[in-house]
């Protein structure tokens, strides 16, 4: 802008040095004396110079501000003012924060089957063809006990009420499947920390809960974990539609100290070690059996072989002999 303004102040002077330097050469050696209307010419004459001069430099500064001329002003900028130093550094500390703060947390879904809703207690029958096969299998394992572990024989509860059980299933809002409810007819559970129990465990100390001792245990798993954070089961912490039928009492912590059947399943399963908590039978029926078999003819059971010691039942590993 100051560079067109001095441009056309300079053209300006430039254009009227050069209108009186073609006067003067007009001029003859002598001026005759001038008349009387001779100074209102010459002043005329002067005055139109000085206004093509006063023109000149309108136009050029004119032209210099006008929208589209060729020498137009800047025009403002229309985005946002670049940032300062202090500024980038703070929409950089702002974005490394946001990157590093965790994500949140999905929100912890109540577990329905912890919170049943209030039914009537209902004596539902027991399939009688499960009741035959768990009795035959009880069979099998009743003489064997009796034959070569006496002491952990006598373990063995008495047998459990109907009724008992449809408590048990009114209060917890789920349905015991037949094999079990077969099973606690026969022996409702195991007496002392060293009973009889369906899972090979190499203390001898996983006995099996009655039904009163499957509700307790329910209910304090619930009170453990009352969230359902997935569809399955085996892999939560704790999934109330579960029944725990025995007790791993010499277990470190609290994350599977139960052997547990699905009541929506029927599958059977406990904690490993190795393996983690999952199904390892496809019903309890299965897992006695696998049981009697064991006992009768040595096999093993999920890599576990019966031995006996003082009366007393015990299993060892089949790979590292008894620990």
């Amino acid at each position: 802008m100051l560079k067109l303004v001095r441009f056309a102040l300079t053209a300006a002077i430039l254009t009227a040095i050069a209108v009186r330097l073609r006067r003067r050469a007009r001029m003859p050696d002598k001026r005759p004396v001038p008349q009387s209307p001779a100074p209102a010419v010459r002043r005329t004459g002067m005055g139109l110079v000085w206004v093509a001069i006063a023109a000149i430099v309108v136009v050029t500064l004119t032209a210099a501000l006008v929208p589209g001329s060729t020498g137009r002003a800047t025009p403002e900028p229309t985005g946002p003012p670049p940032m300062t130093q202090d500024e980038e550094r703070q929409v950089s500390l702002r974005a490394q924060t946001a990157v590093q703060q965790p994500l949140p947390t999905p929100a912890e879904i109540p577990d329905p089957s912890c919170t049943p809703a209030p039914r009537p207690v209902t004596v539902r029958p027991v399939d009688p063809k499960v009741r035959r096969a768990v009795n035959r299998q009880w069979v099998r394992i009743e003489r064997w006990l009796k034959a070569n572990a006496p002491r952990t024989y006598r373990t063995l509860g008495a047998p459990g009420k109907a009724r008992t059980i449809a408590i048990a299933e009114a209060q917890m809002g789920l349905d015991f499947p037949d094999d079990l409810r077969a099973s606690l007819l026969r022996h409702n559970g195991s007496k002392g920390a060293r009973g009889f129990g369906w899972v090979p465990w190499p203390s001898a100390a996983a006995p099996n809960l009655s039904v009163r001792e499957i509700r307790d245990a329910w209910r304090h798993m619930c009170g453990l974990d009352r969230t359902d954070r997935g569809d399955d089961p085996w892999a939560e912490f704790w999934s109330g539609r579960m029944i725990p039928f025995l007790l791993f009492s010499d277990g470190e912590d609290e994350s599977a100290p139960y052997a547990l059947v699905d009541s929506t399943t029927g599958e059977t399963g406990w904690d490993d070690p190795i393996a983690g908590s999952g199904p390892a039978m496809p019903s309890f029926y299965a897992l006695m059996r696998a049981v009697a078999d064991a006992l009768e003819q040595g096999t093993p059971v999920e890599g576990w072989r019966p031995a006996v010691e003082r009366g007393v039942l015990r299993w060892e590993n089949v790979e590292y002999g008894n620990p």
